[in-house]
């Protein structure tokens, strides 16, 4: 079977491209790929966009040449998947506004820095045939595990959520990682088109290759996660649990006046179920609240202690989100202040505490801080100065009647490395977060998906608190058992999934993508030697 027309013509016309023109084009390729994430979960549209950055890497006469291709289609890549983030500076919109323009600019422009650079690195290595896909996948996803890592990394959807919806797909999280997703996502999604653009004999090769490589690896990622999802669902015995959704406006959240009101919020809807019927915490073991719930330091309140005290029945726990200074009390420049997840007993008595390790630049504390200070530039988070870090390794918080959790704070739960750190393995993921700087954007939803994906990395169930969405219990193989939507305010009241058999991703984690890396970089060399360079 010959070439299929449109394929050919598609290919020639890329090809034919120059100037602006062609950046216009890998600016809306790679625009158009971000609607393969969530919560658009359309990823066929790569079954185009990505042999496009293909091409335009053939037509490339120099790794300059590519390398500004790679970084034009990694401009929209990432702009339309992190536009959300300028939500955050109209928060306090007198203050930040202005930056907005630069932030929604500027670090998709940095990020695709990383996908220049890996096309320019590409065209060294260009070859004909199928060997040059797997050359574009092998560099591509390494430079998406450098984007994951360096300069503190953001992994924000990396092109291996691709392969993580439907639910059946998102099973091989926990054999392959993201980044071992990404790397057959990569190939999975550019061979088809690039090898039948290719055909030229008109044998019926080519066209057998380009749908067994489509077809193939995805069908057995299907037939894996339907065998893996057939198991039967266990639950962790006499824990039932109450997650609070207060969803508090985010221009409201740090003002004074509004202290009171929302931690009577909180405690009032803790207090009542699902429903919305008072029910004083009957059979509830465990309470949930999300990210900094009090607009204070409890820790430093003995009234909100108090009140807390009052609120848990016996033997019941409140875990929650909140800011803890030390030393206590004091608010100079030395103070340290912290983004914490700390756990009460029926006694308002703190019994476990975690600080937040990875923190959140502009967000939480400014990079070069006395340089950009001198310019005028602020973290976004309320409060003096900048918070610290928590100490590392990531230890497990100890908390009766739960198994050993991994607190998350916040986007903590996008980096799949940093999950387990101590060499204990959790029990459970808790993610407390607050989503309310980004409204109601793609950026909560996408952010619970990558979280239900570090859930089936690991085998263990994730525990989400969320100010005003999406807040969840998910168990160890990504399935919502329980869920409230964005900007609902109210609670789930649920039982808590067991943790599964350790998958070979928790155990081994990116060593998998490395050997998957030297696999594909072999077959890669040996096509290279028996195919003519381009």
């Amino acid at each position: 079977m010959a070439a299929l027309p449109a394929v050919t013509r598609l290919q020639q016309a890329t090809g034919a491209l120059s100037g602006w023109p062609r950046a216009a084009v890998a600016v809306l390729a790679g625009s158009l790929s971000v609607l393969a994430f969530a919560p658009f979960y359309a990823s066929p549209v790569l079954f185009l966009t990505l042999p496009v950055f293909v091409w335009l890497i053939d037509r490339s006469a120099t790794p300059r040449d590519a390398g500004s291709a790679g970084w034009f289609f990694g401009l929209g890549y990432f702009f339309f998947n992190l536009v959300w983030i300028g939500e955050a500076f109209l928060v306090e919109a007198d203050k930040f506004a202005w930056l907005l323009p630069f932030a929604v600019t500027l670090l998709p422009a940095g990020l695709a820095l990383f996908w220049g650079w890996a096309a320019a690195l590409m065209r060294r290595f260009w070859s004909a045939g199928f060997a040059r896909v797997l050359i574009f996948a092998i560099v591509l996803s390494v430079a998406e595990w450098l984007r994951g890592h360096i300069f503190t990394g953001l992994p924000w959807n990396v092109p291996g959520y691709a392969l993580t919806a439907p639910l059946e797909l998102m099973q091989s999280a926990g054999v392959f990682g993201i980044y071992g997703l990404t790397l057959i996502a990569l190939v999975v999604f550019a061979a088809p088109l690039v090898l039948l653009a290719d055909e030229k004999s008109g044998g019926e090769t080519p066209w057998l290759l380009a749908s067994a490589i489509a077809v193939v690896p995805l069908a057995l990622l299907f037939a894996y996660g339907t065998y893996k999802l057939s198991a039967p669902q266990e639950l962790v015995g006499g824990v039932k649990l109450r997650i609070v959704q207060p969803s508090v406006l985010q221009t409201e959240k740090w003002r004074p006046e509004f202290q009171r009101r929302i931690f009577d919020d909180h405690l009032a809807l803790s207090k009542s179920n699902a429903q919305g019927v008072a029910d004083d915490l009957t059979g509830v073991t465990h309470v949930i609240w999300p990210e900094a719930a009090m607009p204070f330091f409890p820790l430093e309140a003995p009234k909100a202690l108090e009140e807390i005290g009052a609120m848990l029945p016996g033997g019941v726990t409140l875990i929650t989100g909140a800011l803890r200074r030390d030393p206590a009390g004091s608010n100079t420049p030395q103070t340290k202040v912290f983004n914490s997840v700390l756990a009460f007993n029926d006694a308002a008595e703190l019994t476990a505490a975690f600080d937040k390790i990875h923190l959140v630049p502009f967000g939480e504390y400014l990079p070069a801080e006395k340089m950009l200070t001198a310019f005028g530039l602020k973290k976004l988070t309320a409060g003096r100065g900048a918070f610290q870090s928590g100490p590392a390794p990531r230890q497990l918080m100890a908390v009766a009647g739960l198994p050993p959790i991994a607190a998350l704070v916040c986007y903590e739960v996008l980096f799949p490395n940093e999950i387990v750190q101590a060499g204990a393995r959790p029990g459970l993921l808790l993610n407390v977060t607050n989503d309310g700087w980004f409204g109601n954007s793609t950026g909560p939803r996408q952010h619970f998906h990558q979280s239900r994906v570090r859930a089936v990395e690991q085998g263990v169930p994730l525990i989400r608190a969320a100010n005003n969405g999406i807040s969840a219990v998910v168990d160890a193989n990504g399935r919502i058992i329980a869920e409230l939507g964005m900007n609902v305010r109210g609670v789930i009241d649920s039982a808590l999934p067991a943790a599964g058999p350790l998958p070979p991703y928790g155990r081994y984690g990116d060593l998998i993508f490395a050997a998957m890396l030297l696999i594909a970089a072999a077959i890669a060399a040996l096509g290279r030697r028996t195919l003519p360079r381009r």
